[in-house]
């Protein structure tokens, strides 16, 4: 694993720290490829059940590096447009905006997508990627001092990191275009209030109580989490009558796992269910 991405496994819970505390945590291609690879670490460790994804230092995540894009710009005004047209530049992420396909596309699916419970401890900054990043989390704990920001427009920039996606279901189409449009920061009570963050906490217990988010999940029941993750993404865009009819689907699914039957026994027995992931 990179330098600058930190990956701790402890009691099934995977830790991921962007670990450029000097930049802010911004988004070169050597964070990007380490970020992709430790989510994808952790979707397949059967020993993983949540993951907690946070930054060192001030910042979460301030997006992109812009001093390194602004090197491959040149690159790509030197080599003229097609050295853009790629997508993906050539496996290296040297092509300046290839990256939304090479990267911030496959991070932002694998931390939707992740069939385990995903928590963003929000510690500072998080803006453009970063803010697409947390969004794509299911829970934020997120710190008094920390600061979210769509950022795009004001680098001439459209959306990346499913933004366009997140952003209105927490906040409305209006309130969307409005952020998206005209960037402004947004403090930690305002997220909480648009429903942003799920919990504001002290900057001094920022660390404690997103990992104690993180391992309740993580002693849970990962495989009915997996099932709530996937019942709510699929509700977004498909009607009642197709949503309860995967309900339907999902609930034998989880029905037939062992910790179904645990907890049911638990339950009986007025114990507290030990579950196991399975």
């Amino acid at each position: 694993m990179s330098d600058t991405v930190r990956y701790e496994v402890t009691e099934s819970l995977a830790t991921i720290t962007l670990n450029r505390p000097d930049a802010m945590n911004a988004l070169d291609v050597r964070t990007k490829d380490a970020l992709r690879d430790a989510l994808h670490r952790a979707a397949d460790d059967p020993e993983v059940r949540a993951v907690l994804l946070t930054g060192a230092g001030r910042a979460f995540c301030v997006g992109q590096d812009l001093k390194e894009h602004i090197t491959h710009l040149a690159e790509r005004s030197a080599g003229g447009a097609g050295a853009e047209s790629g997508g993906t530049g050539g496996g290296t992420g040297g092509s300046a905006l290839g990256t939304v396909a090479e990267h911030y596309n496959p991070i932002t699916r694998a931390i939707a997508g992740m069939p385990k419970p995903v928590v963003a401890a929000v510690n500072g900054a998080a803006a453009g990627a970063g803010m697409g990043f947390a969004l794509a989390a299911d829970y934020r704990v997120v710190s008094e001092r920390a600061k979210f920001t769509t950022a795009f427009a004001g680098v001439a920039l459209s959306t990346d990191s499913g933004l366009a996606w997140t952003l209105p279901r927490f906040v409305g189409p209006g309130r969307a275009a409005d952020l998206l449009l005209f960037p402004r920061t947004i403090d930690a009570r305002e997220a909480e209030r648009l429903g942003i963050a799920q919990r504001v906490v002290p900057e001094d217990e920022l660390a404690e109580t997103a990992a104690a988010v993180a391992r309740r999940l993580a002693a849970g029941p990962t495989l009915a989490y997996a099932a709530i993750k996937q019942a709510l993404d699929f509700a977004v865009s498909h009607t009642l009558e197709e949503t309860l009819e995967l309900e339907a689907e999902l609930q034998i699914r989880a029905g037939a796992s062992e910790d179904h039957r645990a907890a049911v026994a638990a339950f009986v027995a007025k114990e507290e269910p030990v579950f196991r992931g399975r």
